[in-house]
């Protein structure tokens, strides 16, 4: 933010748009399915724009669906960068293979492929306008408040969708602020324009995360913190597929980028050493 004199945002919420006003942000709370793109009018004047709205399974990118109405929002020449997130779910299953940009994407499921059309959209949206497209393809986010340790501390029981990726030999994922490099580093390299995995160096399996989240907890709280239970450490038959190991070579060669958090180890020791105490819920 420290780049931009001024800086809006959407949420979907009163209280969120309150959040992101304490750290200096226009908000504003947008239903990206029902309301007009005019209400936004901070568009118009907008040099950069990323756009983090998933795509709705059988609806697909509910801003690209306003074609017309976001052409005319955005292209009066102001827009000098565009970003996207994406996922590393476009990938589909790989085998366990090291993938990059270049593979062939193949989704399985119907998120994933809403996403791949998204991504052709907004890439065909740049080039209508003649403005720079850069596609970040995002491993799993964690950070502060949002990670194993979390997880863990407040007691929750795994989902049924993550007790299958639970099972995976490889899952990629990247540290929020690591995140926030990538996109920062692809706004000052104004022609770089292309798609980049944004990933971290070790895509370990989620049952690894979470035990070593759980020995860091013990060593700090021992007797205080609530376990997990058994059967969500347990192996689980793997019903998902998508095994792969994603590579962010591009990343960092092309982008310099050089990852503040390259293995979940160091990123969840981060957060737990910024903890004065057991966490409690909100």
């Amino acid at each position: 933010m420290d780049h931009f004199r001024h800086v809006s945002g959407t949420c979907t919420s009163a209280p969120m748009k309150t959040e992101l006003e304490k750290i200096g942000m226009e908000a504003f709370v947008f239903d990206a399915v029902s309301d007009q793109l005019r209400s936004l009018h901070t568009l118009q004047r907008a040099t950069h724009l990323l756009v983090s709205i998933p795509p709705i399974v059988g609806i697909g990118d509910p801003l690209l669906c306003l074609h017309g109405e976001l052409q005319a929002a955005i292209g009066d020449g102001n827009l000098q960068w565009l970003g996207y997130l994406s996922s590393t779910s476009v990938y589909g299953d790989c085998g366990g293979a090291w993938v990059d940009e270049d593979y062939p994407p193949d989704p399985e499921t119907e998120s994933a492929k809403s996403r791949l059309a998204a991504e052709k959209g907004w890439l065909d949206l740049g080039h209508e306008l003649g403005v720079t497209v850069n596609v970040f393809r995002l491993g799993g986010i964690y950070g502060p408040g949002r990670s194993a340790l979390d997880t863990i501390i407040k007691g929750q029981s795994l989902s049924e969708g993550q007790k299958k990726r639970e099972s995976r030999l490889f899952t990629a994922r990247v540290h929020v602020a690591d995140i926030y490099q990538a996109i920062k580093a692809s706004i000052e390299i104004l022609s770089s324009g292309r798609i980049y995995n944004v990933v971290d160096d070790d895509p370990a399996p989620r049952q690894e995360v979470f035990a070593f989240a759980q020995s860091l907890l013990e060593e700090r709280w021992a007797g205080t913190v609530c376990k997990l239970d058994n059967n969500d450490m347990k192996p689980h038959k793997s019903l998902s597929g998508c095994e792969k190991r994603v590579s962010n070579a591009r990343l960092k060669k092309e982008l310099g980028v050089s990852l503040l958090y390259p293995m979940y180890r160091l990123g969840l020791r981060n957060i737990l050493e910024s903890w004065d105490s057991v966490p409690k819920e909100p």
